[in-house]
């Protein structure tokens, strides 16, 4: 197999999981945009998120997001995906849209809340047992807000605590991603704050318990891709909520803020053995402005544009110039692969897997934006806690 063919065959094995709550209304802290077409339940968001996949052949997966999908026959719910042609991927938690909450969920002082917090993980694995999901991703709003408010230490024993009775629950073909967020919305100290305190907690729970690396949850200056290298050479990098930020957690499309650095994170993806389903690549996104489908159907676009450039790195030459320690050819070597036009290849990949060539002009031809809006009045439109 040539080496042009070997990237074409890596681009058609890509999974990018798109998230369901992407295809509801949403907003600033201030206010929540209505567009109209947007789905109504969640059978609708997986009819929209099949149009994505239909596409671009690359989005079989549509994560939940419970109690925002909740629904009384989750198995029903897998049939009506499979039947639109893709299939319900990671289940998310929500300890965080609850009064009893206002202290923290899993890590709060008072032992029935925390009861509150488990029983809802645990519940959550029954929905994966329902819908043959294989991840349950579990984020957590849990800090303090002034000094002295609650123990540092004790809220750690009891994050722990709290993740290893769920850990318990799962079945062996299940997996536990525990995602971190430097701030937000505590504003003094957040309990799962960083990548070591989510990677001290899974080494602790076990081998199914690994980490999630949200692209817009770190500090600015934060080299995301030598925590995704660390990860994988530890073995604990279970997967990716992708978006893009200017600042500090803005959800934006991934790609738009700094497609240099998707890039130089998809090349530590594939140069540590992480281009596997065993890393799960999800998109973890709000479309406030933007209408949601063709936001999706780009950000797609936008993964598979710089994984394929990451794919196109010459590795011999990579190695020969970092062993002679030649900074600036090194440099040059992944500047070359980052500055290819992959859209032509990109192009060429999609006909060989029998898509239009370009996804975003073939999605405006289908009538489905139209169709959507017709058919999609009365009753409430999804969004957040909804």
């Amino acid at each position: 197999m040539t080496e042009l063919a070997a990237v074409k065959a890596a681009l058609k094995t890509q999974a990018v999981e798109t998230p369901s709550w992407a295809y509801g209304n949403s907003g600033t802290r201030f206010k929540v945009f209505a567009q109209q077409g947007v789905p109504r339940t969640p059978r609708e968001k997986l009819d929209d998120a099949a149009r994505v996949h239909a596409f671009t052949g690359v989005a079989p997966t549509v994560a939940l997001h419970i109690p925002w999908d909740e629904v009384e026959d989750y198995a029903a719910l897998a049939r009506h995906a499979e039947d639109r042609g893709v299939r319900l991927g990671a289940i998310n938690s929500n300890t965080f849209q609850d009064d009893a909450y206002r202290l923290g969920s899993i890590c709060a002082p008072d032992p029935a809340v925390r009861r509150k917090a488990v029983d809802h993980l645990l519940e959550c694995v029954d929905i994966m047992d329902a819908t043959g999901s294989k991840d349950l991703k579990l984020w957590f709003a849990d800090g303090t807000n002034y000094p002295g408010q609650d123990d540092i230490r004790a809220r750690q024993d009891r994050l722990a605590e709290g993740l290893a009775e769920v850990y318990e629950r799962l079945g062996d073909d299940q997996r536990m991603l525990l995602e971190y967020k430097l701030f937000e919305p505590a504003f003094y100290t957040t309990d799962v704050p960083d990548w070591g305190t989510a990677y001290a907690h899974c080494l602790k729970l076990g081998e199914r318990a690994q980490v999630v690396v949200d692209t817009g949850h770190h500090a600015p200056g934060t080299n995301i891709e030598f925590i995704v290298a660390t990860l994988l050479r530890e073995g604990k990098l279970g997967g990716f909520d992708f978006n893009s930020r200017f600042y500090a957690d803005d959800d934006l499309m991934v790609g738009a803020a700094d497609p240099f650095q998707l890039f130089r994170i998809m090349y530590e993806v594939i140069r540590g053995g992480g281009f596997t389903p065993g890393v799960a690549f999800m998109l973890d996104q709000c479309h406030n402005v933007e209408a949601k489908i063709p936001a999706i159907i780009r950000s797609v676009m936008n993964v598979q544009e710089a994984t394929a450039k990451a794919l196109l790195v010459d590795r011999a030459a990579l190695d020969d110039a970092q062993r002679a320690g030649d900074v600036l050819e090194a440099n040059a070597v992944l500047m070359d692969a980052y500055n290819t036009d992959v859209r032509p290849l990109l192009r060429e990949v999609r006909e060989e897997m029998g898509l239009d060539p370009e996804p975003m002009a073939a999605y405006r031809r289908s009538g489905w934006a139209e169709k959507i809006v017709a058919e999609r009045v009365g009753g409430e439109q999804a969004g957040w806690g909804a």
